[in-house]
């Protein structure tokens, strides 16, 4: 779990690496226009990436290669714990209810529900869901052993908090009066049709989840999770992710206005981000929009988030205007080194590689 600035310069770092030429063959008996990437996983000492690819709005291919566990090989049916990209599964869930009237972005979240660390401090008061989905709470990634406290106030500076996106979820809950999980199958997971994604999901019951391995090729433990995380290991195929970023590109689900806030710059990160030589090749400005960073191209606005946990790499992206996007969910902790490979090997947006690529300077 990550900073997503930090994950995109580490993507950036692995630059073009030399790819052996290989024959497009049929990806995981799925569809054969995706070239085959088999080669790409075993030289990045990747176990396993699943690919879909969306063109005009339309999901146009699905894969997968290499293994998703011991003696069993990745489909485009096998779901992976998605990281960080569930803060966007969350942050859609969110908006929903509020474009609804059931929730609301700037009203503070302590009339419903406040976090028992923080009764002492006052500052507790000022939270909103829309610090919440921009990393503006002021609150840490994580709470240490000591509790759930304060690194800053809120509204002030910009910092990633899986903290934050837990708090709106608990407000949800206190404001609805139902479990989030169920607020997340009633308005995201059934009226997308993504069927294989959850918040829970407990290892063997239903379809198998992908194995996670280290950078030395080591299967690790696979995590149990039996309460939801807002902010982290939610499961997903690329397939059901694919949609998620359709309908977000869409603005499915929302009003007006609650469209124009998730596409509006919430925290901006151009000076950390586009400093120096990086300026060449990044948009005019970048940085968390609601739920997604956002990068701001002179044509449109591309909507990006990453993931990185203990034996995963998870990447989503789309262009709002074309509606051209890409999910790549991978099961090893060194799938960061194929997402660039994967992006030029499907023609995805040029402007987005060379974001990327930009980043090594």
């Amino acid at each position: 779990m990550s900073n997503t600035v930090g994950i995109v310069k580490r993507v950036a770092r692995v630059g073009v690496v030399a790819l052996m030429a290989c024959a497009s063959i049929a990806d995981a008996r799925t569809n054969p226009a995706l070239p085959d990437m088999t080669t790409t996983l075993r030289e990045q000492r990747v176990e396993s990436a699943s690919v879909a690819v969306i063109r005009d709005g339309q999901i146009v291919s699905t894969g997968a290669w290499g293994i998703a566990g011991p003696n069993r090989a990745a489909t485009a049916s096998t779901p992976y714990n998605l990281a960080s990209l569930t803060k966007p599964l969350t942050a859609e869930v969110i908006l929903r209810l509020v474009s609804a009237g059931k929730l609301s972005l700037d009203e503070p979240m302590d009339r419903y529900w406040s976090d028992p660390d923080l009764s002492r401090d006052t500052r507790r008061m000022k939270l909103t869901v829309r610090m919440a989905l921009s990393h503006r709470t002021g609150l840490p990634n994580w709470r240490d052993a000591k509790g759930l406290a304060f690194d800053h106030d809120p509204g002030t500076t910009t910092g990633y908090s899986g903290e934050g996106y837990q708090y709106a979820a608990r407000y949800a809950e206190h404001r609805t009066g139902q479990s989030f999980e169920t607020l997340a199958g009633r308005w995201l997971f059934a009226p997308a049709q993504m069927r294989t994604s959850g918040y829970v999901s407990a290892q063997g019951e239903t379809v198998p989840i992908a194995v996670p391995y280290d950078d030395a090729g080591k299967a690790l433990p696979v995590e149990r999770v039996t309460r939801y995380n807002a902010a982290d290991l939610a499961h997903a195929t690329a397939r059901d992710y694919a949609r998620l970023l359709i309908n977000a590109r869409n603005d499915t689900g929302l009003v007006a206005s609650v469209a124009a806030e998730r596409s509006r710059l919430q925290a901006d990160l151009t000076p950390e981000i586009c400093a120096g030589s990086k300026a060449a090749s990044c948009p005019p400005w970048t940085g968390f929009g609601l739920g997604w960073q956002l990068l701001g191209f002179p044509d449109s606005t591309t909507m990006l988030h990453t993931g990185k946990d203990a034996g995963a790499f998870t990447f989503a992206a789309i262009d709002r205007a074309s509606g051209d996007g890409i999910v790549i969910l991978t099961n090893s902790d060194n799938g960061w080194r194929v997402i660039l490979p994967i992006l030029e090997r499907t023609g995805s947006d040029p402007k987005l590689i060379a974001f990327l690529r930009g980043q090594m300077n």
